[in-house]
């Protein structure tokens, strides 16, 4: 069965409807009907409940939390083997915290990462690259 694991930047496509949200829904689609499986790294947790909340406000990254819970989505948490890789991998590349641990859930869960993020690409996992936010048109 197909895996993904979901970053940080295709759970904030999702939501704030970006280019790649439609490719993130489908994925969820098929996790709501067993066809796929979708995980997601509990560190994304913090880092959407963060981001909208500095952004927005505190209740819609409180909201923007819930509502990732209620995803069909895996949420990996902390455990030794995690910790292990996480720092293998960070310290074999130049990846932030957040983004170690996110690759890291990729690698034991087996699922491809979908993400928007070209840090990950020289990772040997299997990744899918959604497209870039295209900026504002100037005024």
């Amino acid at each position: 069965m197909q895996r993904y694991l979901l970053d940080t930047s295709a759970l904030l496509a999702l939501r704030d409807d970006e280019p790649g949200a439609d490719r993130v829904a489908e994925i969820l689609a098929l996790a709501t009907t067993g066809a796929v499986r979708c995980y997601g790294c509990f560190v994304s947790l913090m880092e959407v409940l963060d981001r909208v909340w500095r952004d927005e406000s505190e209740s819609a990254g409180r909201l923007a939390y819930q509502q990732c819970l209620s995803l069909p989505i895996e949420w990996v948490h902390e455990s030794e083997a995690l910790l292990i890789r996480a720092a293998e991998i960070k310290a074999q590349h130049p990846l932030s915290l957040a983004d170690a641990w996110i690759a890291a859930c990729a690698a034991e869960t087996g699922a491809v990462l979908l993400h928007k993020h070209p840090e990950f690409n020289p990772l040997k996992l299997a990744q899918e690259v959604l497209p870039f936010k295209l900026p504002a048109p100037p005024s």
